[in-house]
């Protein structure tokens, strides 16, 4: 029996590990240092956070690549390799070209069980293959045209040194080989986003300079059912991927937090990510400011704080203000539906970066891939430059995985301390945000020093920058683990069994004789105590006794 689209949706949010993601994107315009910009946070409840790395190879004619399936590791099949291939770091390669994405879905019949080629794959072969955004979509359309595609819809941010280009993908269903999909340019001076929900709506047919699509994406939504009209009118996001209630307040309200952030405009659109009106967010507006790194950084971070989607402030945010639900996002109680807040930060990514590229500077240092794992919230974005030829061991593949702990692997550090700071949210928060910003705000302070001694080293030896260049990433990142560790001892002894040590100058005070000062017992705040008043308040009230 086939799902509906409401069924469908909150099953897949809650089930499939890809459902999940967020990317903003900047123009180079719009960007305080002309650089082209793009975050992803790879949320997923069973994906392990590390650092992949490829080196640039050449390969032998009749070479064939084997195909796993990102997410589940599965063997689709193979596919002829390429003669040369590129340097990847994680999502971004040495000519400073990053790919992100997010899942939308779509229509449930258009995936093709028989294709070979996933969207995790299409990334990372496309990024070894690529030099720029548009020879990308050039591949990737072509990958899935020769072997089929074996996902289900998907946003893909695509972003080289000059350009942002969004685009979405959807195959044709079992036995209908390739894939319809649209593809548009971000303008320079403009942000952009997308989070699990098909964002492009009308499209330009004659701007090939902006715009590029399959010459069958409005002919195949005719044929399929799914559209009548005018080319002109056709919505690539209302054919493929009919919007709903998960649509609206789990994905297109991410981007409105975002947009909201960075513009003046977030009062007109609430109502639209209210339900209220159906005009649809635009793909892509201009800034009110330039947007920093920083800014990224912290936009990944968010929890709808100060909006009306707070979810710090509802009785599940508890005595602490915690902005997670750790229960699935929609439930029912009497025969009635009801979803919690998804904001952009969650505690499911294994993940996540903020990819920078400028195209006033060599590649070898142009392009920076700020990398960090777990929860954005409570990670440390650390610089990783594209050229690097090894990874660090704390980010290292094969150094713990999703069921093996390991003290020497971020991941695991990162999740340590996020699940211990969790249970005391605006307790711990002051606590893990002094570290973080102090290493990130330290990374910011170096960077045009490191990046100018790299440069004079690309004067006389490219081998010697990018050693030097691979050495620095990797002491950042072994600082940050190192720093992150710290941090988890410290709160495991200032919080430990509900009580607050008391400190002073960073340490911890002792009493008069050396031995342990009596602690801060800190009680829930009123707030919560009169909605537990309210609750059970008649059985907890404290009354005399008789004699």
């Amino acid at each position: 029996m086939k799902k509906t689209a409401v069924t469908l949706l909150f099953s897949v949010l809650t089930l499939t590990p890809s459902f999940a993601c967020t990317n903003l994107l900047v123009g180079k315009a719009a960007s305080a240092d002309s650089s082209t910009m793009v975050t992803y946070s790879a949320d997923s409840y069973a994906l392990y956070g590390e650092l992949y790395h490829w080196s640039a190879a050449t390969y032998p004619a009749e070479t064939m690549l084997d195909v796993y399936e990102w997410d589940s590791h599965k063997y689709l099949g193979k596919i002829p390799q390429a003669a040369q291939t590129y340097n990847v770091i994680g999502n971004m390669n040495e000519h400073q070209l990053c790919i992100g994405e997010t899942t939308f879905g779509g229509r449930e019949e258009l995936v093709d069980s028989t294709g070979i080629i996933d969207y995790g794959s299409l990334i990372y072969i496309t990024l070894q293959r690529a030099k720029t955004a548009r020879e990308a979509i050039q591949i990737m359309t072509g990958l899935v045209a020769d072997y089929g595609y074996y996902s289900s819809g998907e946003s893909f941010s695509i972003v080289d040194k000059n350009e942002v280009w969004i685009m979405e993908m959807i195959g044709k269903g079992a036995g209908n080989k390739g894939a319809v999909w649209v593809a548009v340019r971000i303008p320079d001076d403009c942000i952009a986003a997308h989070a699990n929900q098909s964002r492009i709506h009308q499209f330009p047919l004659k701007d090939k300079e902006n715009c590029l699509y399959s010459k069958d994406v409005i002919a195949f939504a005719r044929e399929k059912g799914y559209f009548e009209g005018k080319d002109e009118d056709f919505s690539f996001s209302k054919a493929y991927n009919p919007l709903d209630w998960g649509g609206l307040r789990f994905c297109e309200a991410r981007v409105w937090s975002y947009y909201n952030q960075y513009t003046d405009q977030g009062g007109w659109w609430l109502p639209y990510v209210s339900g209220i009106s159906p005009t649809p967010l635009p793909l892509y507006v201009k800034p009110n400011r330039k947007l920093s790194v920083g800014d990224l950084m912290r936009t990944m971070r968010d929890h709808y704080e100060g909006t009306v989607f707070d979810p710090t402030l509802d009785v599940a945010a508890g005595p602490f203000h915690s902005p997670y639900r750790f229960h699935p996002l929609s439930w029912e109680v009497d025969s009635v539906r009801y979803a919690f807040e998804r904001p952009i930060s969650t505690q499911q990514t294994a993940f996540t970066f903020v990819g920078q590229m400028r195209n006033y500077l060599p590649d070898e240092v142009g392009g920076v891939f700020w990398f960090g794992v777990d929860d954005a919230r409570f990670t440390v974005y650390t610089p990783m430059y594209p050229c690097m030829t090894q990874t660090p061991e704390c980010y290292r593949v094969g150094n713990g995985d999703f069921t093996h702990f390991s003290w020497t692997s971020a991941f695991w550090i990162h999740n340590w301390v996020a699940n211990m700071a969790y249970a005391r949210y605006n307790q711990t928060l002051p606590d893990a945000e002094a570290v973080q910003e102090n290493l990130e705000n330290g990374y910011f302070d170096n960077q045009k020093q490191v990046e100018q001694k790299a440069l004079g080293l690309l004067q006389t030896s490219r081998q010697d920058a990018v050693g030097f260049l691979t050495a620095y990433s990797i002491s950042t990142a072994q600082i940050a683990l190192n720093e992150w560790k710290s941090l988890g001892e410290y709160l495991v002894v200032k919080y430990m069994d509900g009580v607050v040590k008391k400190e002073e100058n960073g340490r911890f005070i002792q009493n008069p004789h050396g031995g342990s000062q009596y602690p801060n017992r800190p009680k829930f705040d009123d707030e919560f105590l009169r909605r537990i008043v309210g609750d059970k308040g008649e059985w907890l009230r404290e009354r005399e006794i008789g004699n």
